[in-house]
């Protein structure tokens, strides 16, 4: 009996050994999250895990800005990250109309032509479901999930490829457009989601289709390392992402950054989610 319950005790010690090693490495709440959710419009969420990463491009990579001064950025808490850019459908499904006539297309297109405020009412609306929490991802955590553990100039590679991500059109960059048209894509505008292939954290379209919408106001980076940054307290011009199908692929890079004033509706220009982990 005794020996039994020695037994017991010692393999229960064992047990908590190994859950404090694996805390040690992956946050013990993100143990019991679920790794992929869908709410009621039919939104999908991925679970990126807190992590830490170099945001930024270095200095010899092709048509970088200046401004994306390498830093080392920790996220500290896990998140849900939208699988695709808010399609037409979704926007539909909550808002319950259209603007003007400005989102015309199919349910599986990236809704488009949306100023940040317009976002900003497409997600008070949401949190008011109570489904969860959500919110547009700040820069840092846009660029830690588009790059999914890369450091490369693209989540694939140092290279841009239309087998990956939509870009280039008539207008400016034409060297995609027969493979565009064996796809059946439209040359001169943005891709049904999930046309293409997702990146290592099962993102789509984080390269190209549209730009997207991020939280925070543009600004300079810091030049130190930083934790859950959420950029400047104010500005003018609120931060885009991603690149899109108009024009330039190395517009696409992981690091390139982009800005635009948030009354501004762009036609290259949409938004996915961030759902807060709960």
């Amino acid at each position: 009996m005794g020996r039994t319950l020695k037994d017991g005790a010692s393999r229960l010690t064992r047990i908590l050994f190994i859950l404090m090693a694996v805390c040690a490495l992956v946050p013990c709440e993100a143990l019991s999250l679920e790794k992929r959710i869908r709410n009621s419009l039919g939104m999908e969420f991925v679970l990126i895990p807190a992590g830490t990463f170099i945001m930024g491009s270095p200095s010899g990579e092709a048509h970088r800005n200046p401004k994306e001064i390498q830093h080392k950025v920790t996220i500290t808490r896990p998140f849900y990250m939208q699988t695709t850019e808010v399609t037409l459908k979704q926007w539909r499904a909550l808002m319950k109309r259209r603007f003007l006539g400005r989102r015309r297309g199919k349910g599986n297109m990236p809704v488009t032509k949306v100023s940040w405020y317009d976002c900003m009412k497409f997600i008070k609306k949401l949190n008011a479901l109570n489904e969860g929490s959500y919110r547009l991802p700040t820069e840092a955590e846009w660029e830690y999930a588009c790059r999914a553990g890369s450091r490369t100039a693209y989540s694939w590679g140092e290279t841009i490829d239309c087998t990956r991500a939509m870009y280039g059109n008539s207008y400016g960059n034409n060297q995609c457009m027969d493979h565009m048209r064996a796809m059946g894509l439209e040359n001169n505008g943005p891709a049904p989601v999930k046309s293409f292939p997702p990146n290592a954290w099962g993102l789509y379209d984080m390269h190209g289709n549209v730009w997207e919408w991020c939280q925070d106001w543009y600004g300079d980076y810091p030049s130190g390392p930083v934790v859950d940054p959420k950029g400047p307290n104010s500005g003018d011009e609120k931060v885009r992402r991603g690149g899109s199908w108009f024009k330039y692929g190395y517009s696409c890079r992981s690091a390139n950054r982009a800005f635009g004033r948030p009354p501004t509706r762009y036609t290259t220009t949409g938004f996915r989610l961030v759902r807060d982990a709960e």
